[in-house]
């Protein structure tokens, strides 16, 4: 299995594409910005979307997606495209973007019987099967109700936090699991810490605290960087001294977990 990093900024500028990510060629990991940069061949292939939570940055390209690939699937008569996400996180897409002000709602289109997209409902701890892999649905703690995901390799786990504060429950249960790559947002600076209390994302003083909570020595991917404020966040997680390898994630990066 192979995840590519289609977004992983926080924010937009030139190169610089919100959080996406594509499991093998039929599967997305959040739909930001980064969507956007697929092939029409390849959004063609997709045929699952797994959501972390509703702020625009993780969703904006559903319904995009949606639109440009509803005439070839109707031609071939193929199945709706199932976005997956929590109840809440359904109902927001529905009342928020989906209800024909903000975008039209493909849950309808081209007819109730058989439309271009479908919302599936999931809950944290379940364990979702697309084929022979599987994605458990992991806890997260942030303004909205939100998840992140750990997909199962033969060589170990890739564990997305998703947008997340101090999130106790996400290391007892990776505790159990053998994670080979971890992709975790540090979403401000150290400075910014008290807006990052209220907003419930991470600085680099709190990613140290929380990977103390992590076993072992693992690949340690930083998401959720705003443009201009990379080498800032990243030298102050240089200065952590963790026992992980830490770096970057990049927008076009592959990471191969069998």
């Amino acid at each position: 299995m192979i995840i590519r990093v289609l977004g992983c900024s926080g924010a937009i500028a030139a190169g610089c594409r919100t959080t996406a990510f594509a499991l093998d060629d039929d599967v997305l990991i959040d739909a930001g910005t980064g969507v956007g940069d697929l092939t029409l061949e390849e959004l063609l292939r997709i045929e699952h979307i797994v959501i972390s939570h509703s702020h625009l940055d993780h969703v904006l390209s559903i319904g995009l997606l949606a639109d440009t690939v509803s005439r070839s699937r109707e031609e071939a008569r193929r199945p709706p495209i199932q976005v997956h996400a929590l109840p809440q996180t359904i109902e927001a897409l529905r009342r928020h973007i989906f209800n024909g002000v903000i975008w039209p709602d493909f849950t309808r289109l081209p007819n109730a019987e058989h439309p271009i997209m479908t919302l599936v409902p999931f809950s944290t701890g379940e364990v979702l099967n697309f084929g022979a892999r599987r994605i458990e649905v992991l806890p997260a703690v942030h303004t909205v109700p939100a998840v992140g995901f750990a997909v199962e390799g033969k060589n170990g786990w890739w564990v997305y936090t998703g947008d997340t504060g101090p999130n106790p429950e996400l290391w007892m249960r990776l505790r159990g699991m053998s994670v080979r790559h971890l992709v975790i947002e540090t979403a401000f600076r150290n400075d910014e810490h008290v807006l990052a209390r209220i907003s419930r994302h991470l600085t680099p003083a709190t990613l140290g605290q929380e990977l103390g909570q992590l076993d072992g020595s693992v690949d340690v991917h930083i998401t959720h960087i705003k443009p201009g404020e990379l080498d800032a966040v990243m030298g102050e997680i240089t200065a952590l001294s963790s026992r992980h390898r830490i770096r970057a994630l990049v927008a076009g990066d592959r990471l191969s977990f069998g």
